[in-house]
């Protein structure tokens, strides 16, 4: 039998439009950051095509999720105040986004240091 993944229930962004929180059905919650939604968009633009084109965006601490809109049944496409749109975030890349939160928000921050730039 198949393993079966967890499936969001619900989408809710704030009213600020700085966090988008996750809810999948086997209870678990994720309020992600309308930042680190944008600074690790899963988009050819942010990740390139190989793990060494993957760039390190910057300046973003004040962005927010303009608009969200539905790709199938299996994710959704953000749109950004800074008119990035080209990510498409998988139900499995949410996941990953709130299961991990801590440890990629970590390694972002740290990799912001090691090249001189910051979140403002």
């Amino acid at each position: 039998m198949a393993e079966t993944k967890p499936w969001p229930t619900e989408l809710r962004l704030s009213r600020d439009k700085r966090t988008l929180t996750v809810s999948f059905d086997d209870g678990r919650e994720f309020a992600i950051a309308a930042e680190m939604l944008r600074v690790l968009s899963p988009s050819a633009e942010v990740q390139g095509h190989s793990p060494e084109q993957r760039k390190t965006v910057a300046g973003k601490a004040a962005v927010e999720v303009a608009a969200i809109q539905p790709i199938g049944r299996y994710a959704v496409r953000l749109t950004f105040s800074d008119g990035h749109n080209t990510g498409i975030f998988t139900w499995d890349y949410l996941r990953k986004l709130g299961d991990e939160r801590e440890a990629l928000w970590a390694e972002y921050v740290a990799e912001l240091a090691a090249k001189g730039l910051s979140r403002g």
